[in-house]
């Protein structure tokens, strides 16, 4: 597939607003078709990058700590394949090390990564998790995703305040009980148990 230039981008949104009704010659929207194209550029920042790649550096001095690392309330901003319309919300990565540890930042850039590409919200909590997985081979890895889908709050059937939440269990997350719930309770914001 060969990536349209940034004058076809910018072609297509003007495209886009006579579709609408507007006149893109107006002074208003004379500079639009640039803005929108830049802006694509960074929304859709995923599809230049690896997220995979951030998970290579670790850290195997860890004290013997051997229980688990959640990084909780990273910001979700995606498009939803289907509409291209904003999907923002919250994730929550968990993972039980076995002998090494990556950078907290590190599971930051690999959620923003996944995201910033046209996505459906349960493959970005799988993609999340299997990258984790597949990398840093830990013990087990938990993600949940929550998440307000435009394309139903702003259309269809106008369901504001709407929340899909998904998660991707792996390893003993899944598997022990105990575990499970201890990553639940953790990775919930106000401390009690994701449902």
């Amino acid at each position: 597939m060969t990536k349209p230039t940034q004058a076809e981008a910018e072609a297509a949104v003007r495209t886009l607003i006579e579709w609408a009704g507007d006149d893109p010659s107006r002074e208003g929207l004379l500079e639009t078709p640039s803005r929108v194209a830049k802006s694509y550029r960074e929304l859709f920042a995923g599809y230049e990058v690896d997220p995979r790649q951030y998970l290579e550096k670790t850290f195997e001095e860890v004290g013997g700590y051997d229980e688990l690392v959640i990084l909780k309330d990273i910001r979700v901003v995606s498009f939803c394949e289907h509409h291209m319309l904003p999907v923002i919300g919250r994730a929550h990565v968990g993972y039980l090390p076995t002998n090494r540890v990556v950078g907290i930042s590190k599971l930051a850039r690999v959620v923003n990564g996944f995201s910033r590409r046209l996505q459906i919200q349960e493959k970005l909590t799988a993609e999340i998790a299997e990258a984790i997985q597949d990398i840093l081979q830990p013990a087990g890895v938990g993600v949940v995703i929550e998440a307000e889908h435009s394309c139903m709050t702003l259309r269809g059937v106008n369901t504001a305040g709407s929340m899909l939440m998904t998660s991707r269990l792996l390893g003993v997350i899944r598997d022990d009980p105990r575990t499970r719930q201890e990553f639940l309770r953790l990775a919930r914001s106000d401390g009690a148990p994701l449902r």
